[in-house]
């Protein structure tokens, strides 16, 4: 166990100075001035030595091997930097942001995680016949269904036509802080987190009727059937337990994509989370926060696939070292 963390965080280190090199690289080569975009409608008022002088103030004049190697020492310190858009440090506009995207990616996680779970083994056990074939015309039409499409015609049905849920922002427009609920928070969350785990149900299920159709035709299971267990004995007994592994795999590996999924999302709905700041902030040449999202957005993907490996040795021991193995036994 030993061993296999301290792998993995040399495989994290490796990743996290790969990703901010290229995050660094690409950010030279854009065409947005960070200064520009700074200044924004005041360009016009600000001279050249001004300019100079912002330009100094955020390094912006220095080369860019310097520029990344202060960042890189200011981030062993613990000091992400000051956001240029939001003038307050990068780690406390992450905690904040990241809380609201939290609420909505789990909430969205795991209602894709189980729908599509059930909907996954609900159309293996009935292949062949108009269930599945139901099932998989559901879920081949939303993997195919751009998510800011489907954000906007959930937006213009539920919110607009129908009025069941509020246009946009994650609080209610006009209330102070403190007089904002629990209920109101939750209100503001459900439609983006159902677009968000629509979009996620297709994969899951999908991937999960093919690992038990393939489980059902297998010999143990046909031998299972001549002995006289019925179809929900043969997927309790056998079903649940060899498809396990290979959904959990699937359902934590999906963090990348819903990570990307509630950046649009939150567009759409003009919710607050980490991913509306992260365009706010390339579009603003905002370099210190943006490198920060980046950063933190890849240990949040590493976090979900580790937490996928370490759950492999619960559900199947085969996977676990010799020792506990000889414990169990």
């Amino acid at each position: 166990m030993l061993l296999f963390l301290l792998g993995r965080i040399l495989r994290l280190l490796t990743l996290l100075v790969a990703v901010s090199v290229l995050s660094f690289l690409l950010l030279e080569l854009s065409p947005i001035d960070p200064v520009r975009a700074y200044v924004g409608a005041d360009m016009l008022k600000v001279g050249p030595e001004q300019w100079a002088k912002i330009a100094e103030h955020w390094g912006l004049d220095q080369p860019l091997p310097e520029r990344f190697a202060r960042w890189g020492m200011a981030i062993l310190r613990g000091d992400f930097g000051v956001s240029m858009i939001f003038r307050r440090p990068v780690l406390a506009v992450i905690g904040e942001r990241f809380l609201a995207s939290l609420a909505l990616m789990l909430t969205a996680w795991v209602f894709s995680g189980v729908f599509g779970f059930a909907l996954g083994v609900l159309a293996g056990m009935k292949q062949g016949t108009w269930t599945d074939r139901l099932i998989k015309w559901y879920c081949l039409t939303l993997a195919s269904t751009p998510l800011f499409w489907l954000a906007l015609l959930m937006l213009l049905t539920f919110a607009v036509w129908l009025s069941w849920f509020p246009i946009g922002l994650g609080v209610p427009a006009g209330v102070p802080t403190y007089e904002v609920t629990l209920s109101d928070r939750l209100y503001h969350l459900l439609l983006p987190a159902l677009t968000l785990s629509i979009t996620g149900v297709a994969g899951v299920a999908l991937h999960t009727r093919q690992k038990l159709v393939e489980v059902l035709q297998s010999d143990y299971v046909l031998f299972a059937r001549a002995r006289g267990e019925s179809g929900l004995q043969v997927l309790l007994r056998h079903g649940l337990r060899n498809i396990a592994l290979p959904v959990t795999t699937l359902q934590f590996a999906s963090f990348s994509e819903l990570f990307g999924g509630s950046i649009l999302a939150e567009q759409v709905f003009s919710y607050p989370g980490l991913g509306q700041a992260a365009v706010q902030a390339g579009l603003r040449g905002d370099v210190p926060l943006l490198l920060g999202v980046v950063a933190f957005s890849a240990l949040f993907v590493f976090a979900g696939n580790l937490a996928a490996e370490l759950l492999y040795w619960l559900i199947d021991p085969r996977l676990r070292p010799k020792g506990d193995a000889c414990e169990q036994r």
